[in-house]
C-alpha cells in the first residue's frame, strides 16, 4: 500500500507544482501586458503634454506679434497727434495774422 500512496503523493505534488508554474507564467504575462499598457499610456500622456506645450508656444508668439503691432500703432498715433498739433499751431498763427490788421499791412 505504501507504493500506491507514494505514487499518488508524487502525482499530486507534480500537479500542484505545474499549477504553480502556470500561475506564475500567467502573472508574468499579466504584468508584462500591464507594463506595455503603462508605457503606452505614458507615451500618450507625454504626447499630449508636448502638444499642449507647442500650443502655448504658438500662442506666446502670437501675443508677442500683437504686442509689437500695438506698440507700432501707438507710435503712429503719437506721430499723428504731433502732426495734428503742428497743423493746428500753424493754422492758429495764420488765422491770427489774417485777423490782426497790423499784420495784414505788413503782408501787403
Amino acid at each position: 500500500m505504501s507504493r500506491p500512496l507514494l505514487l499518488v503523493t508524487l502525482l499530486l505534488l507534480m500537479v500542484l507544482t505545474s499549477q504553480l508554474d502556470w500561475n506564475q507564467k500567467i502573472l508574468n504575462d499579466v504584468e508584462a501586458s500591464s507594463s506595455v499598457l503603462s508605457r503606452k499610456q505614458q507615451y500618450v500622456l507625454d504626447r499630449k503634454e508636448s502638444v499642449k506645450e507647442k500650443i502655448i508656444l504658438s500662442q506666446e508668439k502670437q501675443i508677442q506679434k500683437l504686442k509689437t503691432l500695438v506698440w507700432s500703432l501707438q507710435e503712429q498715433l503719437v506721430q499723428c497727434k504731433n502732426k495734428d498739433e503742428f497743423v493746428n499751431d500753424t493754422t492758429g498763427s495764420l488765422t491770427e495774422v489774417f485777423n490782426d490788421p497790423k499784420q495784414q499791412q505788413i503782408m501787403e
